[in-house]
C-alpha cells in the first residue's frame, strides 16, 4: 500500500505593507514641515510685520488649512519666538565657527562681520532685526536677549584682542562692538532679495566702510 505524502505546510501570507512610515521617518517629516512653517512665517513677518501677519496668511502661503498649523506650533507667539531664536543661533554658531578656525584677531573679526552680514540677509536673521523681541512675553525676551548679549560679547572680545595684537587702534571695545553690530544689523532692515547687490557684495562694501572709514587720508591723496 503506497505511503501517504505528508501534507505540505502552507506558506504564511506576507503581511500587508503598512501605509504609515516608521516612527523615525514620521518625526523627520514633521520636523521638515515645522521648519517650512517657521520659514514661511519669517518671510511674512519680514514682508508685512508681525501684527499684520495672521495664521491664515501663513497657512494660505503653505497651501494648508489653518488647523493644520496647530500640529506643528501652538500659536503665533511661539512661531515668532522660534524664528528669532533660530536667527540668533545661526549668528552665534557662525561666529563660533570663525573663532574656532583660529588666526589673528583681526582676521577672525572680519570673518565674523561677514558671517553676521550674510545671516541678516536671510529670513531668520532678518526676522531678528525687523521684528525683534519686543512683541514677546517677558520670559522669552530674557532668553533671546541673553543670546544677543552673547553675540555682543564675542565682538567685544575680538576688538579687545585686536587692540592687544596691534591690528586695531586703541578704542573702547564696548562702543566699537555696538557700532559694528548696529551698522551690520541695519542691513537687515533695508536689504531686498534680488536687489542691486548680492549679500556678499554688501558685506564687502559695508565691512570696508566700517574698517577703513569714508575719509580720504592725506597719504592716499598724494599717492593718486
Amino acid at each position: 500500500m503506497p505511503k501517504k505524502r505528508p501534507a505540505s505546510t502552507p506558506t504564511p501570507a506576507a503581511a500587508p505593507a503598512s501605509p504609515w512610515a516608521p516612527a523615525a521617518a514620521r518625526e523627520q517629516q514633521r520636523e521638515t514641515k515645522r521648519n517650512a512653517v517657521l520659514s514661511t512665517a519669517a518671510q511674512l513677518f519680514n514682508e508685512r510685520g508681525f501684527h499684520a501677519t495672521s495664521l491664515d496668511d501663513i497657512a494660505a502661503r503653505l497651501n494648508v488649512s489653518k488647523p493644520t498649523l496647530y500640529y506643528y506650533v501652538k500659536n503665533k507667539d511661539e512661531i515668532l519666538i522660534e524664528c528669532v531664536r533660530k536667527g540668533l543661533h545661526m549668528m552665534l554658531e557662525g561666529i563660533e565657527e570663525t573663532r574656532n578656525a583660529g588666526g589673528k584677531a583681526i582676521d577672525q573679526l572680519m570673518a565674523c562681520m561677514r558671517v553676521y552680514t550674510r545671516i541678516v540677509t536671510m529670513d531668520f536673521g532678518m526676522c531678528v532685526i525687523r521684528v525683534g523681541d519686543d512683541e514677546l512675553p517677558q520670559e522669552s525676551r530674557k532668553e533671546l536677549r541673553r543670546l544677543k548679549s552673547g553675540i555682543d560679547m564675542e565682538f567685544r572680545r575680538l576688538v579687545t584682542e585686536g587692540i592687544a595684537e596691534g591690528s586695531l587702534q586703541p578704542c573702547d571695545p564696548k562702543i566699537a562692538a555696538f557700532v559694528i553690530a548696529g551698522a551690520l544689523s541695519w542691513i537687515g532692515r533695508w536689504y531686498q532679495p534680488g536687489g542691486e547687490y548680492t549679500p556678499d557684495e554688501i558685506a564687502t562694501q559695508c565691512i570696508a566702510s566700517l574698517c577703513d572709514g569714508v575719509l580720504r587720508r592725506p597719504d592716499a591723496v598724494h599717492a593718486s
